[in-house]
């Protein structure tokens, strides 16, 4: 460790709002990458982490971390990693922290240069992520214990909380019921009508790509990589949007979290101002779908295409414009599958 630990009295963490890729695009889900960093800057400072709290999208939103996720399970994963308190101690909390601007996977050199000279003369350090650029892909310059922490960090400690887990496996679970007559199989898709509204979708002239598509191009997409009008679809989009019609209309069995969720759960879920929630349950039911399309590129494609390739999922389809009446699907696997460029390779090689 680059710090004598008992010097140490907390690091803290807390999320905040970030722009993304220069689109302005506010943050909207707490995920495993920011805690991930937060875990391998406490490693290598030898730091006390404190569970973090998670910011909502609007000012003054903010739950506690045990709110959304099993904080037990989580500090008994990173045991021996590193050490971890619920709440900075009382003796902590008087002081004003030092805030330090980290971007995501940060290296050991951005550590050494700008984190731990702060911490040697503070001691309490308030991390603040932010993504200069979604980077999913390995690392060249290895630190074989960082590199560790961060896989362990990234895909094996992070669990929904009991209550909110039972409510996305019913929402997975009836979605393979409606899927009965295909084996229990569905397509999970990334589209959103707010987040379509805001980005800019032009098309990459190299890849024949664009960073989004609508419900329309997403419905051509999957009719001509040979899905068939049976095949369910699940959208991470929240309540339905007249949008959304020319898509069901090739798809008759499309649904919106609404139309999924147990009703007795809409409540609490879906009015509750907290868009967290509702991306807790995407995250889960992406990430155990038969298949994934992100319809929109950026972070959540990433953090989804971790999880699955961890667990095997590889069937991640990317859209893109199909030049002919019809093309095979493998075409458009995901770079991150077929290159096998994900760190999350790295993790499990």
């Amino acid at each position: 460790m680059a710090v004598d630990p008992r010097q140490v009295l907390a690091a803290f963490l807390t999320i905040s709002m970030f722009a993304m890729l220069g689109n302005m695009i506010k943050k909207d889900h707490f995920d495993n990458a920011e805690l991930t960093d937060a875990v391998v800057i406490a490693r290598y400072l030898g730091a006390t982490l404190v569970l973090p709290d998670i910011r909502g999208s609007e000012l003054g939103q903010k739950k506690n971390f045990e709110d959304m996720y099993d904080s037990d399970k989580f500090m008994r994963s990173m045991d021996g990693v590193i050490k971890i308190v619920k709440e900075v101690p009382a003796e902590v909390a008087t002081e004003k922290p030092a805030v330090v601007r980290v971007p995501n996977r940060m290296s050991e050199d951005f550590i050494v240069a700008n984190v731990e000279p702060i911490f040697r003369t503070k001691n309490y350090l308030r991390l603040a992520t932010f993504f200069p650029s979604i980077n999913m892909k390995v690392r060249e310059k290895r630190n074989d214990d960082l590199d560790s922490t961060a896989c362990l960090a990234m895909f094996s400690s992070l669990e929904l909380k009991p209550e909110i887990y039972e409510v996305a496996e019913r929402m997975v679970e009836r979605l393979k019921t409606i899927s009965r007559q295909s084996d229990g199989h569905f397509i999970a898709v990334d589209l959103r009508v707010d987040i379509l509204e805001k980005k800019s979708c032009k098309e990459n002239r190299d890849t024949g790509r664009k960073s989004c598509y609508s419900a329309q191009e997403i419905g051509d997409f999957l009719r001509k990589i040979g899905f068939n009008g049976d095949t369910t679809i699940y959208l991470t989009q929240t309540w339905w949007h007249e949008s959304l019609n020319s898509l069901k209309e090739i798809f008759p069995k499309t649904y919106t979290k609404d139309d999924i969720i147990p009703v007795d759960k809409k409540g609490e879920f879906l009015r509750s101002q907290s868009s967290e929630l509702e991306r807790a349950l995407d995250f889960h039911i992406c990430s155990h779908s038969d298949v994934f399309v992100p319809a929109i590129s950026g972070l959540f494609y990433g953090n989804v295409a971790g999880k699955r390739i961890a667990s095997g999922r590889t069937q991640i389809l990317v859209p893109s414009k199909v030049p002919a009446s019809s093309a095979p699907a493998s075409n458009f696997i995901s770079a991150y599958v077929t290159k096998k460029n994900h760190l999350a390779y790295s993790c499990y090689c």
